[in-house]
């Protein structure tokens, strides 16, 4: 106990909270804003590559094709040196703001560059994966029923993909939160640049990168444990009625997924 009351005290010290705390901000924002940006530029890339073969729009699709194979398989390290080289940033963002001097927020604006590039070309394949699990007589249906294309993706099928996709692009964001620490190598003030900034003016290496180790661990848990909620929540309740007849409630059927699942167990058995 004293070990570890002696590695705690390193928060105490003039400035190293209020570091970690800018930290865990900014690794936050990162995360969450290149997953959220990658998925709708995933999304759109997954609809081009899916549906984009024929005629004029093909070249959409060779486009998406190319975009996401250029992207997804090389790695995260050289876009981030290639966007802070060679991508200009828009006066808006190189001036000072939250805390921050002009050269850190041209140095934020181009790491999320970065991982909103390398994000939306793996998000669009976990977003083609989900589409392409929805069983296509979901499509014929829709259609049967004198539903448009758009009408169909959007209210049909995209739906049905986001729920199944969701563990995926959940995983994502919580490798973001992890990988974000390679931004430190460009002075991006996340949570290890930060913390590797405390821990160089005491000299307590260790006490700072085991605290930030649990920091990483907590976030990570929080967002799985947010997640899981939200598949639940997503799931539906587990009884409802389905109506055979308008008039007649006699005709209604009573679910229960509890039961469904007992039954699924003895048949197996």
């Amino acid at each position: 106990m004293k070990t570890l009351a002696a590695s705690l005290s390193i928060l105490t010290k003039q400035g190293v909270m209020l570091y970690l705390l800018r930290g865990v901000a900014f690794t936050c924002i990162i995360s969450v804003l290149g997953v959220i940006m990658g998925l709708i530029v995933g999304s759109l890339l997954a609809l081009a590559r899916t549906y984009c073969k024929k005629g004029p729009s093909r070249i959409l699709g060779w486009f998406a094709t190319a975009y996401i194979e250029l992207f997804r398989n090389t790695p995260y390290l050289l876009w981030i040196f290639i966007c802070v080289v060679f991508c200009p940033c828009p006066d808006f963002f190189a001036r000072k703001m939250f805390g921050l001097t002009s050269v850190e927020m041209k140095l934020l604006f181009k790491a999320a560059l970065a991982l909103i590039l390398f994000n939306s070309s793996v998000i669009a394949e976990i977003v083609r994966g989900g589409i392409i699990s929805i069983d296509r007589g979901q499509t014929e249906a829709a259609r049967s029923i004198g539903m448009t294309h758009w009408q169909t993706m959007t209210t049909v099928v995209l739906p049905q993909a986001i729920r199944n996709i969701l563990p995926s692009v959940g995983n994502e964001l919580i490798v973001n939160i992890k990988d974000s620490s390679v931004l430190n190598v460009i002075s991006v003030s996340e949570l290890f640049f930060q913390a590797k900034s405390a821990a160089g003016t005491y000299y307590r290496y260790f006490e700072v990168y085991f605290i930030i180790a649990v920091i990483y661990l907590i976030l990570t848990l929080s967002v799985s444990a947010i997640l899981r909620a939200v598949e639940k929540k997503m799931d539906g309740p587990d009884n409802y009625v389905i109506h055979g007849s308008q008039s007649d409630s006699r005709a209604d059927i009573k679910v229960s997924v509890k039961n469904e699942k007992e039954a699924v167990k003895r048949w197996n058995v």
